[in-house]
């Protein structure tokens, strides 16, 4: 079981899609809550976060330290973070089960995984933005934080979790480290 912490601030329009696509999780057992960590957002993001049922905790504090403080506050032993706008596409629930229980018997959950970014087939018109994402993969590149983030809480907490930084989110997958973060079949595209 897992919490998805999604992070928002004026998201009313992004969080609705990125919502919507958890539901399959939710139903399957994978998903127990969504904590929606938001900085102070004067639109209907919190309407949207409570008509969801998600817990939402608002705060004035950076990026690391809401996404932190989400973490802390989740009740499952597994996290995945998602941008606001992050779509899973369908497989992403027996992708994401896969990978805990493997992670769980052969390290103790001491990896991460990220999702894939979309395909270029899986595009109808590719931007620059995902080839250039599919040539860093391809090619041995890090993963990007719009590619959202599977971690078991004991790994988080080992390494840091998410820090008071600039880009608190690239901060952390680094801090985890390329060799120690997985792809997971499924993707996930990002709305803008």
């Amino acid at each position: 079981m897992l919490t998805a912490i999604i992070a928002t601030h004026e998201s009313e329009r992004t969080l609705v899609p990125t919502l919507a696509a958890l539901v399959p999780g939710a139903t399957a057992g994978l998903i127990a809550e969504v904590v929606v960590a938001d900085a102070g957002s004067q639109d209907a993001t919190a309407e949207v976060a409570d008509i969801a049922g998600c817990r939402f905790v608002t705060s004035p504090a950076s990026l690391g330290l809401r996404l932190k403080q989400a973490a802390a506050a989740a009740r499952t032993p597994w996290l995945m973070f998602l941008r606001t706008g992050g779509v899973p596409e369908p497989g992403w629930v027996e992708a994401v089960d896969r990978f805990m229980q493997t992670a769980d018997r052969i390290d103790g959950a001491a990896r991460a995984a990220v999702f894939r970014p979309p395909a270029a087939a899986d595009l109808l018109r590719p931007g620059l933005g995902e080839v250039l994402a599919l040539l860093r993969v391809a090619f041995g590149g890090g993963a990007r934080p719009e590619q959202g983030l599977l971690i078991a809480r004991r790994f988080y907490d080992a390494v840091g979790g998410h820090t008071d930084v600039a880009d608190t989110e690239a901060a952390l997958l680094r801090a985890i480290g390329r060799r120690r973060i997985a792809m997971l079949s499924a993707a996930a595209t990002t709305l803008t």
